[in-house]
């Protein structure tokens, strides 16, 4: 048509992307990409590309990157074997309500059917994994597609997107006029939902009658950014503030009203004795899953609940809920606030008080753990060791397995948000050595660590090439005991004691990162340990520690079900 300027498919991806201020994206080349790094290659965006290992970690990267940006994160990688590898990590981005979205190439529309190379259905293979999807068969509607996907991981409760991108539609002509986006889908969360105020007077006519509450976070007010306003109701009762694994930075945990993490994973009986006395618990943004409440079981089914979150299909799901508040976390604490604030009878509910006795009765028994000079090393030790050596905004990304109870339940993080990183939806190993370069490229002010265990190193130490090339000051832990600990564990407390199949051979974890280029030490002296911390903390390149520590069957670990 005579007057209208044209892109080719690749080309209009990149510029909507630059239109929707992607500044970064993770990924991987593949045949069918190719296309699109050429026009990646030739265009000016503004956008860094970097190239990864594998795409499991891509999306792992986009993924962090997201929860310390408030942007979407990115990745992409080709089709086949490059599309079943991303699935891990947009599966748990989606579970954790973390907006990234997945470009994965695919063979032409021309070629299905006839037995093409690394040919499948993208669609069918994303669509029950991810909040929204679409193959991008028709290269003139790749913007208005590019477009849907932005709006559908940034409203209501964010989640993972994905969009295939075959080989002919990156050549197909796409109308260079198409070429905009809403500047409100480039932050996440958009467009926000308010509370039923009919609500919210229910919500605080019941607190102001009740005889003991609690407030059980779960990741959504860090995701919505609500800590400030959570933290005004909790002073305006008085009330003690538990959080979920997810949930951790909703509040300081040094501020007095702060009970730390509740839960089977990190929470401890002097915590859950709080929620199960309380005759209200307040959930906000927070599933009350099987974790969280010890399989249902705190707080007991006949507390009264009031629920907060953006979902509706959570709110309900799990225990009965007197007063149901489908909003943005942020937006319902603040009508929360301004209802009490009107109020002349508000009730004090000694939650200073009764965080204190919480957390003196567990660094009770915390104290003499960290101080010990056992061999191999407890795990506490380690917690104490970074507690004095990290800045207050260091981020700090966990693996399952040894590092995440330890962290959940000692680690007090001394502000607020976005701080500590987990992936609490599916619980892979090997997770957080991608997502803590994602938060490093995101927020590269401070200081990153990633911290595993000899499980998790084998999963992923292929991307310490990645954070050499691109020199991240990243310092990795290795909790180095031989096992799969939470398996062994999981056999010690409850089949009788018959371990199988959980045990593995040493790897000298330090010289393997020392062979890609990372400065490495290994600690077996509980001595050293400080030392050695600090001073791979305090280096300007990539570091890794590998600690011998103790096996989590023989250690004091914060989760309930191993407890006797």
């Amino acid at each position: 048509m005579t007057g209208t300027n044209y892109l080719t498919g690749a080309e209009a991806m990149v510029r909507m992307l630059e239109a929707h201020g992607v500044k970064h994206m993770f990924g991987l080349c593949g045949d069918t990409t190719l296309p699109f790094y050429d026009a990646l290659a030739r265009m000016d965006h503004g956008i860094q590309h970097i190239l990864t290992r594998d795409e499991r970690h891509a999306a792992y990267m986009a993924d962090g990157y997201a929860r310390v940006t408030g942007k979407p994160g990115v990745c992409e990688g080709p089709s086949g074997g490059g599309a079943t590898y991303i699935l891990p990590g947009v599966i748990e981005a989606s579970e954790s309500s973390v907006p990234i979205l997945a470009i994965t190439s695919d063979v032409a529309t021309t070629s299905r059917g006839k037995y093409p190379l690394t040919e499948l259905d993208q669609a069918a293979l994303f669509k029950p994994l991810s909040k929204w999807n679409a193959s991008l068969d028709d290269a003139s509607r790749l913007p208005a597609m590019v477009r849907a996907a932005f709006r559908a991981m940034t409203t209501g409760t964010p989640g993972a997107t994905h969009l295939a991108l075959p080989f002919d539609t990156q050549k197909g002509p796409v109308d260079e006029a198409e070429i905009w986006a809403d500047a409100r889908h480039r932050s996440y969360p958009a467009e926000r939902a308010g509370p039923d105020l009919d609500a919210i007077e229910a919500a605080a006519d019941i607190l102001t009658k009740a005889k003991s509450a609690v407030i059980v976070c779960g990741g959504g007010p860090v995701l919505s950014r609500a800590e400030k306003v959570l933290h005004r109701v909790a002073a305006l009762l008085d009330i003690p503030v538990a959080t979920t694994v997810s949930g951790q930075g909703s509040i300081a945990e040094t501020d007095p009203l702060a009970l730390g993490v509740v839960g089977s994973n990190g929470g401890v009986p002097a915590t859950r004795a709080v929620v199960d006395q309380a005759d209200v618990v307040v959930f906000v943004g927070c599933r009350a899953g099987s974790v969280t409440t010890e399989r249902w079981r705190s707080p007991a089914p006949d507390t009264t609940i009031i629920h907060i979150d953006s979902d509706p299909m959570v709110i309900g799901a799990n225990y009965q809920t007197d007063v149901a508040i489908c909003a943005d976390a942020r937006l319902a604490l603040e009508a929360l606030a301004r209802s009490l604030e009107a109020r002349t009878d508000l009730p004090g509910f000694g939650g200073a008080a009764q965080s204190r006795a919480a957390w003196d009765t567990k660094l009770a028994a915390f104290t003499p753990l960290a101080a010990s000079q056992e061999t191999p090393i407890r795990p506490e030790a380690v917690m104490a060791s970074l507690m004095d050596i990290l800045d207050d905004d260091a981020i700090v990304v966990a693996d399952p397995g040894t590092p995440c109870p330890y962290f959940s339940a000692h680690y007090r993080w001394r502000k607020p948000g976005r701080h500590f990183i987990t992936n609490r939806a599916h619980g892979a190993l090997g997770y957080s050595l991608g997502a803590a370069m994602g938060a490093h490229v995101g927020r590269p002010s401070v200081k990153t660590l990633s911290v595993m265990g000899d499980g998790s190193f084998g999963f992923t130490c292929g991307e310490f090439e990645t954070m050499v090339r691109h020199k991240m000051p990243i310092t990795c832990i290795v909790f180095s005991n031989s096992v799969f600990g939470w398996i062994k564990a999981g056999q010690d407390a409850g089949f009788g004691q018959r371990y199988y199949n959980v045990d593995f051979n040493r790897t000298d974890h330090a010289a393997v990162a020392s062979a890609f280029g990372v400065k490495s030490w290994t600690v077996k002296d509980p001595d050293d340990l400080r030392r050695v911390l600090k001073l791979a903390v305090e280096h300007d390149g990539p570091t890794l520690v590998d600690i011998h520590s103790q096996p989590l069957h023989e250690a004091a670990a914060p989760v309930s079900e191993w407890v006797a």
